[in-house]
């Protein structure tokens, strides 16, 4: 016959199992809502004061956004595994290297935290918090430059998680921090990014109907990466 105590351990562990569940999704918003905020934030400060220097409003951008994805990821990496990115969350799960169960929720919390980073952004530098972009992004340079940003992206985090590298954080702000500069896109390389950013007529924004073409080569770069990591042998398979 059971215990009483017995018969109570399952609710209990489902009960911690749920909690830990909403933990690792208030961190994935928390944190893609940060990313966002410096990411707008840093473009915005950095072409307000480059006194109309592209060059060095993008390397103002590019150092703070790498700077602070790597104190992200050190910071929630413990409690969500610091995706901030759907095409993060699927790749992993395709791989092996995460629960599929937990795809829907992560990529809605990144996609709500990235408009609301973006919108603290705006409140922070004094502008109309809804706003819409009208910087165009568009052509075929700009579309591979995107899957080429998402492949080397996605490609290091597979690579990198399956043989738990303690370094990945740094190898990931590294790779976005050069990215900015190597690709024609300037490395967005990531959906929720993307649709936050169409949100903001700022120096880091990007026009809604350039969007989509963005997402689906992003898509076809983290496709590109699944299939390689595979290839190399980072799958839990």
């Amino acid at each position: 016959m059971q215990s009483v105590e017995s018969l109570q351990a399952p609710p209990r562990r489902s009960a911690a199992s749920r909690a830990a569940a909403w933990r690792a999704t208030a961190s994935e918003a928390l944190g893609t809502a940060l990313l966002l905020t410096a990411v707008v934030g840093s473009g915005i400060m950095g072409e307000r004061l480059a006194g109309g220097n592209v060059a060095i409003a993008l390397l103002a951008n590019a150092i703070a956004t790498g700077a602070a994805l790597y104190a992200l990821i050190v910071t929630f990496g413990p409690i969500s595994g610091a995706e901030f990115n759907p095409v993060v969350t699927i790749a992993l799960a395709l791989n092996g290297l995460a629960p599929r169960e937990r795809i829907v929720m992560r990529i809605v919390a990144q996609v709500v935290g990235a408009v609301l980073g973006v919108w603290l952004a705006h409140l922070m530098f004094d502008l109309p918090i809804l706003q819409a972009s009208t910087k165009v992004r568009s052509g075929f340079g700009q579309w591979t430059a995107e899957a080429v940003a998402t492949f080397g992206l996605v490609l290091m985090i597979l690579l990198g998680a399956a043989r738990k590298s303690t370094s990945l954080p740094a190898v990931v702000a590294c790779y976005i921090t050069a990215a900015y500069w190597f690709t024609a896109s300037t490395s967005f390389a990531n959906p929720a990014v993307t649709v936050a950013r169409a949100l903001s007529d700022t120096f880091a924004g990007i026009a809604p109907a350039s969007a989509p073409a963005f997402i689906l080569a992003q898509a076809i770069g983290a496709l590109m990466a699944v299939a390689v990591a595979r290839f190399l042998g980072s799958s839990a398979d």
